[in-house]
């Protein structure tokens, strides 16, 4: 009974920490719309800088814990609305989240380039060593201190909500921000309050629970994914039911801690850690099914310009060509991370049709690239070609295997959903030694790493680094020229009217679940593909080459260079391989290697389409400067006003007129009748 008591104490605990955290999501959420991935990134920040103050330069307690909560956090949140939240009110879901994503990769690079991660930093908790006894349980003082703090927080929530005009205007800035503004509130101001708050409760959840995981970068970067679960079940609205989840995770895992055979049974030794992660599955799979959602009046600013054949061509002789002349060139280690940002420029085509085109939104890419991998170097161990096409179509059946309960998700739900099954494959999939199918015994990561051959090629010295780069190349090359074909075709046609309204689509008669099953399948396929050709690279497979934290930078980069298009494949790749290169050159550097594509993704929320779309405009304004002919290509071209948005279509063609295939994309794809 007294076991019981102590676990049951302890997931009270757990489950204030994750109460605070999570309720800080949910206020931000309702408030202005945007779920922040970087929610435990700040906790984890603030973690770092109370450390710094207390135990680094010798502060007293109270002191470093009142700067930290109450002034440097909300200082953070602040900006953090007004620099950028308040820019994406007309942003898709998809540029919200990846905005967030590179507040959450540079808060992390800048974290590792301020301290180092290879040195240890104790963090004690406020009452070392002091305890009561409940019902002859011994219970620290900390722990009575945590679930105090949590149970303030519910209470203090409450009342700013409900009993103060702050509170209200909050609470009814999300439903109409305009509405709000004409009975005299300050929409602003209510959203920049809200963001204060959510940055102090990440903080202070962080500095909650660094003495239980110590003080380390990624841990408490991913407790926010604890907290996605008990968000979710509060329905990203409710704070009661939102602690309430928190509870539920907290119990249950506190549980799971001491009543499975976690000591003597190898594979439970990581089921406490993933059950959050389950929760929030679960929570996902349950939640009311959302409407379809119909042509808006008011659209995002991205654009989906059609790719040309003519172009494709030009383009993949180009990244040849390219290939080819850096190749002799270049040193072993740029060699290296050039052939790397290739390897996981495959990765990110897998991001164009599914992402760019259907505008379904995936955190799992690289776990699709890790299973790819895996199954590449047990099919074959000579690296015949055959070992590319079992990778492919494994990992698209478990793509879709992936889609089927989540196929019903959109936008944010879809997000957390391919979050959640790459956290689980982290903490569990990858942390296996070995796994018995069907009575045949499968080794996977029981010596660190996995070895793998590298893909061969006929008449081909693939074992030469120097060849294996044009390779990748003609390999990114021929699969982005498919993926041209597929945009120009019917079905590319079907998956951006998909992205645009699919209650149109669905009463036009299209198997909505049919086309996001396939799209998902194609997708894990291709990524699974770029995980064999990265396993080949490095003729070996480490259980966090393929993490989840290594799917965000890549995403970044992606939407960076324009998601909508191959080139944004190749300008990931590229940019990937130039950081890796100028990480070798430093120490310094590569420690916050992943600075840079943060802050590239904090800037998709002044330009969601990427370079590639400033360098055409670029194009076509001197073009039409100079008086020349422009080529034959369709954009969208965004003007707005104070007082409405609106989308004009410019057509530049060498006679000034629309070509029957554009006339058929935008009929079909968008609705529109163009004359």
């Amino acid at each position: 009974m007294q076991d019981l008591l102590a676990y049951t104490i302890f997931g009270l605990v757990t489950a204030s920490i994750y109460a605070i955290a999570a309720s800080g999501l949910v206020v931000t959420y309702t408030t202005s719309g945007v779920f922040n991935l970087a929610h435990g990134a700040i906790g984890m920040f603030g973690a770092f800088i109370y450390w710094q103050l207390r135990f680094s330069w010798g502060w007293p307690a109270w002191i470093a814990l009142l700067l930290v909560v109450f002034v440097l956090s909300p200082i953070f949140g602040c900006g953090l609305e007004k620099a950028l939240m308040r820019n994406l009110t007309d942003a898709t879901e998809a540029t919200k989240l990846a905005v967030t994503i590179g507040v959450l990769v540079a808060l992390v690079g800048a974290a590792t380039w301020i301290w180092d991660p290879n040195l240890s930093r104790p963090f004690a908790a406020f009452y070392q060593g002091k305890k009561v006894d409940v019902l002859g349980v011994p219970v620290t003082w900390d722990q009575l201190i945590t679930v105090g703090i949590g149970a303030l927080c519910a209470i203090g929530l409450r009342l700013l909500l409900y009993r103060t005009r702050i509170g209200l205007d909050m609470r009814a800035v999300v439903d109409d921000r305009s509405l709000v503004l004409l009975n005299g509130g300050r929409p602003d101001r209510a959203s920049m309050f809200s963001w204060a708050i959510g940055s102090m409760l990440a903080s202070l959840a962080g500095i909650l629970i660094a003495p239980y995981i110590q003080l380390s970068v990624v841990p408490l970067t991913l407790l926010v994914v604890n907290a996605y679960a008990a968000a979710v079940i509060g329905k990203l609205r409710s704070l009661p039911l939102t602690f309430l989840g928190a509870a539920i995770i907290g119990l249950l895992q506190s549980y799971a801690v001491g009543y499975l055979p976690t000591s003597t049974v190898q594979w439970m030794q990581h089921v406490p850690d993933t059950i959050p992660i389950l929760v929030l599955f679960v929570a996902l799979l349950v939640l009311p099914h959302q409407r379809l959602r119909g042509h808006t009046g008011r659209r995002g600013r991205e654009s989906f310009p059609v790719p040309t054949y003519k172009m494709a061509l030009i383009g993949s002789a180009a990244v040849v060509g390219l290939a080819c002349v850096l190749a002799p060139l270049l040193s072993t280690q740029p060699l290296f991370s050039m052939s790397s940002g290739l390897g996981l420029g495959i990765v990110g085509l897998s991001l164009v049709p599914l992402l760019g085109y259907g505008g379904q939104i995936s955190l799992c890419q690289m776990t699709f690239a890790g299973i790819g991998a895996v199954v590449y170097a047990h099919a074959t161990s000579g690296g015949s070609p055959l070992g590319l096409v079992v990778a492919f179509v494994v990992a698209a059946a478990l793509g879709a295997l992936t889609a089927l309960p989540a196929i019903r998700l959109r936008g944010l739900y879809l997000a957390l959903a391919t979050a959640a099954l790459a956290e689980f494959c982290d903490t569990f999939v990858f942390g296996l030694s070995s796994v018995t199918v069907f009575g045949h015994h499968i080794p996977l990561f029981g010596n660190g790493t996995l070895p793998a051959a590298r893909l061969q090629v006929p008449f081909v010295d693939v074992a030469n680094d120097r060849v294996y780069l044009v390779v990748l190349a003609v390999i990114f090359c021929a699969i982005g020229f498919g993926i041209v074909a597929l945009r120009r075709s019917r079905y590319g046609r079907v998956l951006l009217a998909m992205r645009e309204s699919p209650a149109a689509c669905a009463m036009l008669g299209l198997r909505l679940t049919t086309v996001k099953l396939a799209v998902f399948s194609l997708s894990a396929g291709i990524a699974g593909v770029g995980g064999a050709l990265l396993a080949g690279l490095s003729t070996q497979v480490a259980p966090d080459q393929f993490s989840f934290f290594q799917s965000l930078p890549l995403l970044l980069l992606m939407m960076a260079g324009g998601v909508g298009m191959v080139s944004g494949a190749f300008f990931g790749a590229l940019a990937l391989g130039l950081f890796s290169t100028l990480g070798t050159m430093s120490s310094l550097f590569n420690r916050g290697s992943s600075l840079l594509p943060g802050l590239v993704g904090i800037g998709l929320g002044n330009q969601p389409n990427g370079v590639a779309s400033d360098i055409g405009a670029g194009l076509s304004a001197l073009v039409r400067r100079r008086g020349a002919p422009a080529p034959a290509v369709v954009t969208d071209v965004v003007t707005e006003s104070r007082d409405e948005q609106s989308i004009e279509w410019e057509f530049l063609g060498m006679d000034g007129s629309i070509s029957r295939h554009d006339r058929q994309i935008l009929d079909d794809a968008l609705g529109l009748k163009v004359g």
